[in-house]
C-alpha cells in the first residue's frame, strides 16, 4: 500500500518542476522574495508564523522545512509548543466559525 505524505515523497518535486517549469520557476522565485527578504519582522518569528500556517493547512513537508529553520533560527521547544496551541486555538475558532454558517443554513432550510 502506498504510503502518504512521506518525506522522501520531495524528490517528486522534480517531476513537477520539469511538467510545469514556467509555472514552478514562477511560485520559487515568489516563495524566495516572501522567505528570504529581509523585512521587519525577524527571521526566527517568520519561521514561527510559518509553522502555524503550515499547521493549519496541514502541509508536512512545510511543517518540516520551518521546524529545521526555527531551530537554526534558534527557536526553543518552548515557543515550537507555543505556536502549535495557538495554531490548534484559531483551528478550532475556525470551525465554530463554520459552525455559525451551518446553523444559518439550518436555519434557512426550516424557514
Amino acid at each position: 500500500m502506498t504510503k502518504f505524505s512521506e518525506s522522501s515523497d520531495k524528490h517528486f518535486a522534480k517531476d513537477i518542476i520539469e511538467a510545469a517549469s514556467n509555472q514552478s520557476k514562477a511560485w520559487l522565485k515568489f516563495i524566495e522574495q516572501v522567505e528570504d527578504v529581509e523585512t521587519n519582522i525577524p527571521t526566527k518569528y517568520k519561521e514561527l508564523i510559518s509553522i502555524g500556517i503550515a499547521l493549519t493547512t496541514q502541509c508536512p513537508y512545510c511543517i518540516e522545512k520551518h521546524i529545521s529553520l526555527a531551530k537554526e533560527e534558534g527557536a526553543s521547544k518552548e515557543e515550537i509548543a507555543a505556536t502549535i496551541m495557538i495554531a490548534a486555538a484559531l483551528r478550532s475558532g475556525a470551525a465554530l466559525g463554520y459552525g455559525l454558517l451551518a446553523m444559518k443554513f439550518y436555519k434557512e432550510e426550516s424557514e
